[in-house]
């Protein structure tokens, strides 16, 4: 549990020239270092319904469980300022769906954009109030306090503590990765969009979850298939878009991102889901099942696991400035580093929530979650327990084959073919590394990095270098 303190609640307020959002701020990151409750924006939003229709579907998932539903979540949504745009996130408690609406610039008018990045406060009364907003009523945004010198506020200081897990941690390390993995598959018009949305179930059977469906692209409209085929896209628990619901009659189309599906694949994957807005876009993004978190996905762990990539991590990071897009070209020219390590370089920057990636631009983006950096790594239950194998010296290598043995004394062969690891585990057994290696490849592949260092260093005996 953490602390978050703002100075008031949010609230939505009439006013002569319009309506008046007002979205406290909580204590955040920004250039100049931490504040408080750092300020983003005021100024105008030229699509107040749209706006208030997506922050309001940002909250729906913050609030929501889609596994497990009858525990409930509350997760204050966090707000980063691009400099151009404003970006709302929240995961659903169940860590298994990812949600931002990018509030482009033409969808602000009258401010400048700041940066950083901080935990917004969407309370129910504003709830309440945003759903009411009309289709032509003026609204003014303020993303942060009224003046810029807290102390001058009125009013008492409001504290709620709210859960920061591990899981939301790892979660959003993890859907940037699989994001990073995607392509648009289908794009839709607007009514066909709306035509398919409002087709899919809003629960499972029962009230429980429906399963993997799959969609294939046809013209300009998504027809469903009964298996994986090639070009085909994965809607895994459909009823976990109904957030989208919140902004359906606003859409002007519906892009769908997913990775690239062969005719031999049979697992679920993950995809993203998102609804064009008149200056704004919502994207909902899904784990393969709703019984899997982000959390488990371990796409993260090759880059916790090298020293490399943690160094790496520590030039980029003093590279990185807070623009609406990381150019990876660029970071190589000034980093000298390959393109290949600068990306394993934000991989391990996004473990403590320092980058996002944003499908749409293909591109990731800077923001700073209140994390400190080796949060991550230090509660993966994989990753602690592959640094103990190798540690123990339970790892026996011999060229293509390497044996691990675990505490309890029984011995894993993980098997080298064409730099990809197979383990003779349960894990590996019930997963096919879809769900990253598991920790006795994982501690082979720590191994034999270590061991290769040291023959850089020209420490290796058994060649006559020391």
């Amino acid at each position: 549990m953490q602390a978050v303190a703002y100075c008031r609640p949010s609230v939505l307020e009439s006013a002569p020239d319009g309506q008046r959002l007002g979205l406290e701020t909580s204590r955040g990151t920004t250039p100049s270092g931490v504040e408080d409750h750092p300020r983003f924006f005021t100024g105008f939003l030229t699509s107040p319904q749209v706006a208030s229709a997506g922050l309001l579907a940002v909250a729906d998932v913050a609030a929501a469980r889609y596994y497990q539903p009858q525990l409930r979540a509350s997760l204050d949504p966090v707000v980063t300022g691009n400099g151009d745009r404003l970006r709302f996130e929240s995961f659903s408690g169940c860590c298994g769906v990812h949600a931002r609406l990018d509030v482009l610039g033409p969808g602000l008018d009258g401010g400048e954009v700041g940066h950083g990045t901080t935990n917004v406060d969407v309370n129910n009364p504003l709830r309440e109030a945003l759903s009411r907003i009309g289709a032509d009523d003026p609204l003014h945004l303020r993303v942060g306090p009224e003046e810029l010198t807290v102390t001058t506020l009125d009013g008492p200081v409001v504290e709620k503590k709210v859960p920061l897990p591990d899981r939301w941690l790892r979660g959003f390390a993890e859907a940037q990765v699989i994001a990073a993995g995607f392509d648009l598959r289908a794009e839709l018009p607007a009514a066909e969009a709306v035509r398919f949305l409002r087709s899919l179930p809003r629960s499972g059977s029962r009230g429980g979850r429906s399963g993997a469906r799959w969609v294939v692209p046809a013209g300009r409209v998504l027809r469903p298939t009964t298996r994986p085929v090639p070009g085909a896209v994965c809607l895994p628990g459909p009823e976990r878009l109904a957030a989208l619901q919140r902004v359906l009659r606003h859409a002007t189309a519906l892009r769908v991102y997913g990775p690239a599906v062969t005719g031999a694949a049979t697992e679920a994957t993950a995809s993203a889901w998102e609804v064009v807005l008149p200056g704004m876009r919502l994207t909902l993004t899904l784990s393969p099942d709703a019984s899997r978190g982000f959390s488990g996905e371990g796409g993260v762990l090759d880059a916790l696991a090298t020293d490399e990539a943690a160094e790496d991590a520590e030039l980029i990071a003093v590279l990185l400035a807070w623009a609406p897009r990381v150019d990876v070209a660029d970071l190589a020219a000034a980093s000298g580093l390959t393109p290949e390590r600068v990306r394993a370089a934000l991989v391990r920057l996004g473990t403590s929530g320092r980058v996002g990636y944003d499908t749409a631009e293909a591109a990731y983006f800077r923001r700073e979650l209140p994390y400190d950096a080796g949060r991550a790594e230090r509660h993966n239950p994989r990753l602690r327990a592959a640094r103990a194998l190798v540690a123990a010296g339970a790892v026996g290598m011999d060229g293509a084959l390497a044996t691990v043995t675990a505490e309890d004394g029984h011995v894993h062969r993980v098997r080298d073919e064409a730099g990809t690891l197979s383990c003779s585990c349960l894990w590996w057994a019930k997963y096919r590394g879809g769900r990253g290696p598991c920790s006795h490849a994982l501690a082979v592949r720590m191994a034999r990095r270590g061991a290769a260092a040291v023959e850089r260093g020209g420490m290796r005996v058994g060649g006559g270098a020391r």
